[in-house]
């Protein structure tokens, strides 16, 4: 188990909560990271290649998800050839362990590898790591795991689970069971045209890839040492960890859970060991709930805040920045964290709202909105050439505590006045609210951010740190700015200890 020095992990530079420095904004050398990097190459939105090949998102969401009724034939053809039956992955880790989790990983450029030596540093004595959600972009194709998952993660010298996310669902899920669970191909049903919201969707789905086994086994051959092998018996799994169980569901594209997945969590979570789940999809995100439907009523959330089933927290991906709300369930306290930092696009922080969810200031997440106003602010000022759009740092923190009142989380050089430029720039990037109902901060988040990927540091890139020591569970939220001081020392953004009860 990696035993994690604080002071030495926030570095002499501290974290972007106690300078400047420590977020990343005096990057005076890049990171080695860029030695790793097979190709500079940048995974971009703005594709129309990109785009056309992630069309299943769309198609499911006008006519319908498929990803239930082919995840049963998935489980089937599991359950066939000889898959535990309760997808039950036992390791021995000892009584104290430690793992990590990165999620969101595989745009296969800069943003991605920037996370690979912080996560390395920190993880070397980590018993596995597991991805939580999107493994490969922009459809989780076979063909495109060499250079964004096995070529990243050559040198992490321990088993890797993972869960898909909506994307590697858009290859039907092909290529992850490929890698994961060893599975080939599932037998192609072919439907005749139908005038119907199924027929048009088969009309125009993105069909799986085939998989060429050859470059396959040569790209596996870089995660090839006995000590990196793992096999996970689905989509969907548990790890039994003895002290602990940590449960990954598998939420398809649309974010929901089949029946048949529904019914093995309930007989999963009556376990009455303590849990963590990791989630395709957070539960509460930006001060949104999404409880994650059950196919024949009832949510994930339901089995997760329910006290006999011992969960401790829930921590999900697809969203690309960390958050974490400490959510008080009866008489305990839920940790619930995005955790999508892995290595894709930064989703905005500025525009998430002051939370009513949980107090403020109990609130936290990374990038600070403040730094997130202030990048962006600094990115279109470029891209557009308006000089009057960038906001300082300094800026961006002291607005952003105003519009949500919170405690400013990081000491300015000096006090800020907000003039009126400051406030239309805030306004423009969907960070401070227009005299008119205009809700440009929800279409910065679901739209411009994502089509605003950069290959220059800060990155605000982040992985978690998972350990279980004495009687206590402790997640730590380390970052990956690009910058050379901060991957020496991965600066701590978020510590939460929570204590371990008895079973």
């Amino acid at each position: 188990m990696v035993t994690v020095d604080v002071a030495a992990a926030r570095g002499k530079q501290g974290s972007s909560r106690v300078s400047e420095e420590g977020a990343g904004w005096a990057c005076a050398q890049v990171g080695a990271f860029e030695a790793l990097r097979p190709s500079k190459d940048t995974f971009t939105w703005l594709n129309p290649k990109t785009l056309w090949r992630s069309r299943n998102e769309i198609l499911a969401g006008l006519f319908g998800d498929p990803s239930a009724e082919v995840r049963r034939r998935w489980v089937a053809s599991q359950r066939e050839n000889g898959a535990d039956p309760d997808f039950r992955i036992v390791k021995e880790v000892g009584r104290d362990f430690s793992f990590l989790v990165v999620g969101d990983t595989g745009e296969g450029d800069a943003s991605q590898y920037a996370v690979v030596p912080g996560l390395l540093k920190l993880g070397a004595d980590t018993s596995f790591a597991i991805i939580a959600s999107d493994v490969i972009y922009p459809t989780g194709a076979a063909g495109d795991y060499c250079d964004k998952f096995f070529r990243p993660f050559k040198d992490y010298d321990a088993p890797i689970y993972a869960i898909p996310g909506n994307h590697d669902w858009y290859d039907g899920l092909g290529g992850f069971m490929r890698v994961f669970c060893g599975s080939k191909p599932l037998a192609v049903q072919r439907e005749g045209f139908r005038l119907s919201p199924s027929g048009l969707r088969g009309l125009l789905w993105k069909k799986p890839e085939a998989i060429d086994e050859p470059a396959l086994a040569e790209a596996w051959k870089m995660r090839g040492r006995p000590s990196q092998q793992a096999v996970q018996p689905s989509s969907y799994w548990v790890l039994d960890l003895g002290r602990l169980l940590v449960v990954g569901i598998d939420t398809g594209i649309r974010g929901t859970l089949d029946r048949e997945q529904g019914e093995w969590l309930r007989h999963i979570s009556a376990d009455p060991r303590p849990k963590v789940l990791i989630t395709g999809k957070p539960i509460y995100v930006r001060d949104d709930y999404k409880p994650c439907p059950i196919e024949g009523g009832s949510t994930v959330d339901e089995i997760v805040t329910d006290p006999k089933h011992n969960y401790l927290a829930a921590i999900g991906g697809d969203v690309h920045n960390y958050q974490r709300f400490p959510v008080k369930a009866g008489d305990r306290v839920i940790q619930y964290l995005v955790a999508g930092g892995g290595g894709a696009f930064m989703h905005a922080t500025h525009t998430i709202p002051r939370v009513t969810r949980v107090p403020e200031d109990s609130f936290k997440c990374y990038p600070l909105r403040g730094d997130s106003l202030s990048f962006y602010s600094l990115l279109y000022s470029r891209r557009f050439r308006m000089k009057w759009l960038y906001l300082t740092p300094d800026q961006g923190l002291a607005l952003m505590s105003e519009r949500v009142g919170n405690t400013p989380p990081r000491d300015m050089a000096e006090p800020v006045r907000i003039t009126a430029r400051m406030k239309w720039a805030a306004r423009l990037l969907g960070g401070w609210p227009f005299p008119f109902r205009l809700p440009v901060g929800r279409f910065f988040h679901r739209w411009i951010s994502e089509l605003s990927d950069w290959d220059t540091p800060p990155f605000f890139k982040s992985f978690l740190h998972v350990s279980v020591v004495g009687d206590e569970l402790r997640i730590r939220c380390f970052a990956a700015t690009g910058c050379l001081p901060q991957e020496l020392n991965p600066p701590l953004e978020d510590e939460v200890v929570i204590p371990l009860p008895a079973s």
